[in-house]
């Protein structure tokens, strides 16, 4: 189990990059905020933005500190972005973890196998490593995560079962920002939901 982080607000300010925005937006701890919208309106350059991996005007916060506050990697390790599909740099999956009895304690719940533990990356199919990746946010005490359609890959029975994860940290105070196009999804998870256009957020009732 994973130590409950303290209440937090990331707090995203007008930000904007390659002709969208300005967005504005706040995620709690705990928080599992949804995101929609049309294909190619740019949900994923939404959260790359907020994870400062594209070039963006705007400001963002953590609690009372704005992300330029923090050398990149530490950014990058509290407010979290997961792709469809993830880079990996080591050839097995255990390199990539610096908290093994942390990864353990999770791998059932992802119904993972230990033993994948030792595979080589090139080994997982897209699915594993969806949900491999999500454990080494985890694992790196990650206190937001933006999350980018990373069940794409699932079949509906393990879908919930990731989704079941998700409430699990968002009860241990971990904040999500997620983009879907599974509107069920979005009913099973969203404490908000809002539709991504090119110049605004709109919230959905």
């Amino acid at each position: 189990m994973i130590e409950a982080s303290k209440d937090s607000v990331l707090s995203i300010k007008k930000i904007s990059a390659l002709d969208q925005g300005p967005y504005s937006l706040e995620v709690a701890s705990g928080d599992c905020i949804v995101i929609t919208g049309e294909s190619g309106v740019g949900k994923s350059v939404f959260l790359r933005m907020i994870a400062d991996l594209i070039p963006n005007q705007g400001q963002v916060f953590l609690d009372d500190k704005e992300r330029n506050f923090f050398p990149a990697p530490e950014w990058r390790k509290r407010v979290t972005y997961i792709a469809a599909e993830s880079g990996w740099w080591a050839q097995t999956v255990k390199e990539h973890f610096a908290n093994l009895d942390l990864v353990r304690y999770w791998l059932p719940k992802f119904n993972l196998k230990e033993t994948l533990l030792d595979a080589d990356i090139l080994q997982l199919s897209t699915g594993e490593k969806q949900r491999m990746a999500l454990l080494r946010a985890i694992s790196a005490k990650v206190r937001f995560l933006l999350l980018d359609e990373i069940t794409s890959a699932l079949d509906p029975k393990t879908v919930l079962v990731v989704e079941k994860c998700v409430q699990e940290l968002q009860q241990q105070n971990i904040g999500t920002l997620l983009v879907s196009h599974n509107m069920e999804q979005v009913q099973r998870l969203a404490t908000k939901h809002y539709q991504l256009r090119t110049d605004q957020l709109v919230i959905c009732e």
